[in-house]
């Protein structure tokens, strides 16, 4: 009986929150360990599926850089990474393309689906939402890598408006009309700026940001940059970190996607589990 009861005082928890954050937009990036394993991508998807359920607005950025990777070796292509960024010319876009857009965009929506929520998925080049410039000029052999110019969220205002949970594949469209590869990080962080969103998470494979081993639960944004210059963030946790610092979200949260409803548990509990980055 008393478990019973537990469950019961956890959903009165949630209820404030659930109040709080009824109508307003979240955007998420999802990536990493917790889109390779089968058992946390299910978590993830049921908790996208219960925030729409409960009258919250997710919208949801994927990457899919291991399944990429894999693709590439099969056809007998290398993958190549400068600055953490892959190499991604014409000879490998339409690969990319299909792995993002073709594959791991419906998966996502198929399995937000199954769980009882209405998922349509798009990418950046749909409406041309995303309109993006080459880094071919800054560096060799990204002449189909972007950099995001511009977004034009008339069509996510329309799903969101409409009840349902854009998935998004991070590609974009130069001004010929040619598809680029963007970071899917940077793309997460434009679209939430672009939609004024209430938060915008980060699914990592670490706990957050860490001090000397330490997760710091709450800084702003200036105390990140700071932390930023002197090496405590350092490595992959750099660009999401400045990303989270340049959007003008209010709160920006960086989670662990590899513990269970990790989502649910930063978002409807008093205490969180992850970092919070605030303006």
């Amino acid at each position: 009986m008393e478990k019973i009861i537990d469950k019961a005082r956890i959903l009165i928890e949630a209820l404030p929150y659930i109040n709080e954050f009824k109508g307003k937009i979240f955007v998420i990036k999802y990536g990493g360990s917790a889109m390779k394993d089968k058992n946390l991508k299910q978590q993830v998807m049921k908790d996208v599926a219960l925030l729409s359920s409960v009258g919250i607005k997710p919208v949801v950025v994927h990457g899919g850089g291991s399944d990429i990777s894999k693709l590439l070796q099969s056809v007998g292509q290398e993958s190549t990474f400068v600055d953490g960024i892959r190499v991604t010319n014409d000879d490998n876009i339409d690969y990319v393309e299909m792995m993002l857009s073709g594959k791991l965009n419906k998966q996502i929506v198929s399995d937000i689906n199954y769980y009882q929520g209405k998922a349509v998925g798009i990418s950046g080049r749909d409406g041309g939402m995303i309109q993006a410039v080459s880094l071919e000029g800054e560096k060799d052999g990204m002449s189909r890598v972007g950099k995001t110019v511009k977004i034009d969220a008339s069509l996510l205002y329309t799903l969101l408006d409409a009840g349902y949970v854009p998935i998004v594949s991070p590609l974009g469209v130069d001004e010929n009309g040619k598809s680029l590869n963007i970071n899917a990080d940077e793309v997460a962080g434009e679209i939430a700026s672009e939609l004024k969103a209430e938060k915008l998470i980060y699914l990592t494979d670490v706990d957050g940001v860490l001090d000397d081993g330490k997760l710091i639960s709450q800084i702003d944004s200036k105390g990140a940059s700071a932390l930023i210059e002197n090496g405590v963030i350092s490595g992959g946790m750099i660009p999401k970190v400045s990303y989270c610092i340049k959007s003008n979200v209010s709160n920006v949260h960086i989670l662990n996607g590899t513990l269970e409803h990790s989502l649910l548990l930063e978002i409807f509990t008093q205490e969180g589990i992850g970092t919070k980055i605030i303006k």
